[in-house]
């Protein structure tokens, strides 16, 4: 079963202005990602999704020109089963056969970002095609799953302090979520203006309710020192990415400092990066991306440096169906894993894609059982959307 043709589209699709959400990310008017198809001489196609940021918004062009250019005419041929074998071959480059032969990773000079955006899309479309030839979903071949639903928080909250209890509500209300996310950080300038719309949070959905909270990575160590101390009283779930992702000793610091559980990981590429963040004591949950931070090949073995650490796994699910789907298998197969995050912005990227319609009840989703992914994207909306196409 060898790989036949990789074609990846920059897909934009807009979002409708009443829907539309304001952030530090600013003004979100389009649903952005790069989505994969690979196909192979059987005819069985699998699908994939990389991302340039942890965010919704991008563009995407050098990353698709990335996989159209250079990853999709070195992969021609291969067989589409060798799943492990593709992924260090794109991370090592021209020297994947001595880092094979020695036993040890010996990485491209560009090893981060782009290429493993590339390599997290064209990962998560061999799983694909993999479950899809034995006929079998993802989350079989990573082991078995450990439920058939997983608990899920509802994630979003940009309101302010007067409008954020509706918000959240709304999203209890639409789904029978017992927890959800708010974004706090530099939307809203200084720190006691986050922590006055957390109070009104917390105040309005009472103490039944988990709450975390979510910086984009915007505050100073300082700030997000205050910020906790302001928050102490609410009984957060977790505060997530608190400072910059690259300041991993300033993360350890505030989890030191502040009492409530440090969420990270949506900015980090490899298992590398979450091994640095478990050893320096900065994390209680990892949030890797599957569509930027190696796929679903690298998540597994981040999830088993998170149950090595006893740190627990929450992928970052603010994505498209490939990446999302991902995310569902993974965590079903880890032993690490305890909730899922589900969007409760515009997401036209996972609703309208896909054929399939998540199956969402009483605060839970559940595992997929079709084969592969589970996803049967919508091919001429896809190209109705591509950039170009």
């Amino acid at each position: 079963m060898r790989i036949a043709r990789i074609q990846a589209w920059w897909v934009r699709i807009p979002i409708e202005a009443a829907r539309q959400h304001k952030s530090d990310f600013g003004q979100i008017t389009t649903f952005d990602a790069a989505i994969v198809r690979v196909e192979t001489d059987t005819g069985i196609v699998g699908w994939g999704e990389g991302k340039n940021a942890a965010g919704s918004a991008g563009t995407y062009g050098a990353l698709v020109s990335l996989i159209n250019n250079e990853i999709a005419p070195a992969l021609r041929g291969r067989d589409a089963r060798d799943i492990n074998g593709i992924w260090e071959m794109l991370y090592n480059g021209v020297r994947h056969q001595k880092a094979a032969a020695s036993g040890h990773v010996m990485p491209v000079l560009a090893r981060r970002g782009l290429t493993v955006a590339a390599i997290s899309a064209i990962d998560i479309a061999l799983w694909d095609i993999l479950g899809k030839s034995l006929g079998v979903p993802v989350w079989q071949l990573l082991g078995g799953r450990k439920s058939e639903r997983m608990p899920a928080y509802a994630s979003g909250g940009w309101a302010s302090a007067d409008k954020i209890g509706e918000q959240l509500q709304s999203y209890i209300d639409k789904g029978g979520f017992k927890a959800v996310k708010m974004r706090v950080g530099s939307m809203d300038g200084a720190p006691h203006v986050s922590s006055e719309r957390v109070h009104a949070a917390r105040e309005a959905l009472g103490p039944g309710v988990s709450i975390m909270v979510d910086a984009h990575g915007t505050y100073t160590v300082a700030d997000a020192k205050r910020f906790a101390h302001m928050v102490r009283d609410c009984d957060l779930a977790w505060f997530e990415e608190p400072v910059a992702a690259d300041d991993k000793q300033g993360i350890a610091e505030v989890r030191a400092a502040c009492g409530i559980p440090i969420a990270v990981g949506e900015s980090e590429a490899t298992r590398f990066d979450f091994r640095d963040l478990a050893v320096a004591r900065a994390a209680d949950v990892f949030q890797p991306d599957l569509g930027f931070c190696g796929g679903i090949s690298e998540a597994m073995k981040i999830g088993a440096i998170a149950s090595a650490f006893n740190i627990r796994l929450a992928p970052h699910l603010w994505a498209g169906a490939p990446a999302f789907y991902a995310g569902l298998h993974v965590c079903a197969a880890s032993p690490s894993s305890f909730i899922l995050e589900y969007s409760l912005g515009a997401n036209p990227m996972l609703h309208d894609l896909v054929v399939e319609k998540l199956d969402v009840a009483e605060g839970t989703i559940a595992i997929p059982d079709a084969p592969g992914l589970g996803i049967t994207v919508d091919e001429d909306f896809l190209k109705a959307h591509a950039m170009g196409g």
